[in-house]
């Protein structure tokens, strides 16, 4: 048996991002939590809970053979299972329709799909390469994304462009042919659009973005149904609060930050500064070099991430090693730009920093196989 040597550089840079997301999660909780019941160290405990489970995780996924899930059961179950708790988490919670609660434990299906999905994609593309542009590839390949993606959309637009952008990107490695990308993309904009128009608040936060003075709408709206529309309907009457609030935080950091825990705009400014706008925490508290640190961290990971699909010694392995390192760096750029306004808000966690189980265990589990598969590569880097 081939003996597995750790990618070091992969490995700590994780293991120091998951850290530091604990202490920005214990300053953007504390305060809030100080003033609401004293009890300041609770979102740090669950948080640190989830962090210690994941982890464990992540060890055991790195230390096993990634062909093991090379496999049917393992393409399709988890999958199936992500498909099947995304309609409950729709009916269970009335409100954002993407959490799945109980007494002890809530989940958040939608998070589950990014590693599910790749592992499922990597399989197929692995089978079917060789017929790649067959319509018998396509067609179930474009169901499935589709079904999946439709029912994540319905309720999480950030975490649906975070689902596609990879296997779009998996797919054009692949060898598929460039027009059928084209048509790919074409309909997925087309159903973006919907998406975002049958949502009034989504639609606000398009317009406070790209038109927030109404200057062009009015040009074409002259009767104000479009606006209409949106002001009876979203639920806050500024819908860029959430951005502007984000961006006096970082502007307030200057170059070095006002410190750990000397954040200000996180007293009942920022709104979700624990969860979609922690960036922005960082940004205040540890300045223009600690948010640049953050942003490489992320460049780190992907980087490493991406030299496997060079680097593995079969298909599956580049595949799976791709589309992980594309979907966390794509997931984090999102929940950057928008804290940084340069694009709509969508409610999207940052990777390893963001207040979540979910979304962090979610973020352990592909990247443990993201090790397993870059211990495999180094030992045959070692030996060539």
């Amino acid at each position: 048996m081939a003996r597995k040597l750790t990618d070091w550089t992969l490995f700590f840079t994780v293991l120091i991002m998951t850290c530091f997301g604990l202490i920005m999660v214990y300053s953007a909780t504390s305060a809030s939590a100080a003033m609401r019941d004293g009890n300041m160290e609770a979102a740090l405990l669950r948080q640190l809970g989830a962090a210690v489970i994941s982890f464990f995780m992540l060890m055991y996924l790195k230390r096993q053979n990634y062909l093991l899930l090379k496999d049917p059961l393992w393409a399709f179950i988890p999958l199936g299972l992500v498909m099947a708790s995304l309609p409950i988490a729709y009916f269970m919670d009335g409100r954002t329709h993407r959490w799945i609660r109980f007494s002890f434990i809530q989940l958040q299906p939608s998070e589950f799909a990014k590693p599910a999905l790749i592992i499922f994609v990597a399989y197929f593309l692995t089978r079917r390469l060789p017929a790649i542009n067959s319509k018998y590839t396509l067609m179930p390949a474009a169901l499935t994304l589709a079904v999946l993606s439709g029912v994540v959309l319905v309720s999480d637009l950030g975490t649906s462009i975070a689902l596609i952008v990879p296997v779009i990107a998996l797919f054009y490695v692949a060898g598929i042919r460039k027009r059928y990308l084209a048509a790919a993309a074409a309909i997925a904009c087309l159903v973006m659009v919907v998406s975002v128009v049958s949502k009034p608040y989504r639609l606000a936060r398009v317009i406070e973005f790209f038109d927030p003075d109404y200057n062009y709408l009015s040009r074409i709206d002259k009767a104000g149904y479009i606006r209409g529309y949106v002001a009876n309907s979203t639920s806050t009457t500024d819908p860029g609060y959430q951005i502007k609030q984000a961006k006096i935080a970082v502007g307030s950091g200057g170059a070095l930050g006002l410190g750990i825990m000397g954040g200000r705009q996180k007293f009942s400014f920022l709104p979700e500064a624990h969860t979609d706008c922690i960036y922005a925490v960082v940004g205040e508290e540890l300045g223009l070099w600690g948010a640049s640190a953050l942003l490489a961290g992320y460049f780190i990971v992907f980087w490493r991430g991406f030299r496997l699909f060079w680097l593995a010694r079969e298909d599956f392995g580049r595949f799976l090693a791709l589309g992980i390192s594309l979907s966390f760096l794509v997931q984090a750029l999102i929940n950057i730009s928008v804290v940084l306004g340069m694009g709509p808000a969508k409610g999207i966690p940052l990777p390893l920093i963001s207040y979540g189980g979910s979304s962090l265990m979610s973020t352990l589990i592909s990247l443990g196989i993201l090790m397993s598969v870059s211990e495999d590569a180094q030992w045959l880097e070692s030996a060539s």
